[in-house]
């Protein structure tokens, strides 16, 4: 898990040193194109099958997660890396409130107020790490940055669905692959760069090389993290992601000398420790045995 954690903070370091180069839409469409390719030479390798009946829900799926991935990538690039990492490690606390409110709605469970001041505590940590002194530009990508851990909860929660309908992970992973590689062209040819969506766009050998590097290293982490909620405790493996944060500090200031101040260490520190409550409270009713990355609780591998 933390070798997963650690090449995740490098496909986070690639997609914003790729922003410079790309739009959002095109990293999506290309970082999308190696996971189609790997996961159909899965399926070759494997004899398994594409085939499924259950395409609604693999659309749903799709579609609120690749637009989780689209506003995490964004927010990556108009911020400091380790706060669009963080914002985006929030999706355990949003999951756990989802799940709360549902419970409380159907009258399912009483209200438990440990997950509630943690939640609390969570945007009380997004206030300081969003402080004042932002400029308007950063509040709207720190919007769009929360707003990706909120829809990737929305992804996990399908993806743990389609886990009781059967599906396997790899054909579960690889519609929403192709959901991304069709809505990162439609987004490629809405900005009005065709040439991007025939894969003959300008591209330099620097550019090539980061978009190599933010699928494999994207691939490689699923890799390591399905293993790792296949071998260890689901509890302690969520809780082991949460040191991509430190990872991603430590790239942002090494790379561009991002010195936060105290209220953002403050709010990353307040964030992780409410996340932490949260996936104990999201994973303590979750089989013990050889759980899976359909049913652990993880925002990050849904998403890869």
């Amino acid at each position: 898990m933390l070798f997963a954690a650690f090449l995740f903070s490098i496909m986070g370091v690639c997609v914003k040193l790729a922003s410079d180069i790309y739009s959002t839409s095109e990293i999506v469409m290309y970082r999308n194109i190696v996971g189609v390719l790997f996961l159909t030479g899965v399926v070759v390798a494997r004899r398994g099958s594409l085939r499924t009946i259950h395409w609604k829900a693999h659309l749903w799926r799709g579609a609120v997660g690749v637009t989780a991935l689209w506003m995490w990538f964004y927010a990556i690039s108009r911020l400091p890396i380790a706060t669009g990492m963080t914002l985006n490690y929030m999706a355990p606390v949003w999951m756990a409130g989802i799940l709360l409110v549902a419970g409380l709605r159907r009258r399912e469970r009483a209200l438990d107020w440990g997950l509630a001041l943690a939640i609390a505590c969570s945007f009380a940590g997004v206030t300081l790490l969003l402080r004042p002194s932002f400029d308007a530009a950063q509040w709207f990508a720190g919007l769009v940055g929360l707003g990706s851990g909120f829809l990737s909860a929305f992804a996990y929660l399908a993806v743990r669905r389609l886990g009781q309908l059967g599906e396997p992970e790899y054909r579960v992973v690889f519609y929403f692959s192709l959901t991304g590689v069709l809505a990162g062209a439609a987004g490629t040819l809405f900005e009005g760069n065709g040439r991007a969506v025939l894969l003959v766009g300008s591209h330099g050998l620097r550019g090539i090389l980061l978009l190599l590097a933010i699928g494999l290293t994207a691939t490689i982490a699923q890799v390591a993290m399905t293993r790792a909620y296949r071998l260890g405790k689901a509890l302690v493996t969520a809780n082991l992601q949460y040191s991509g944060i430190i990872f991603a500090s430590i790239w942002g200031i090494l790379l561009w000398d991002d010195v936060l101040g105290w209220t953002s260490w403050l709010g990353m520190a307040i964030i992780l420790v409410s996340g932490s409550v949260a996936t104990y409270y999201n994973t303590r009713g979750a089989p013990p045995a050889r759980p899976t990355v359909a049913k652990a609780n993880d925002p990050i591998a849904t998403e890869v």
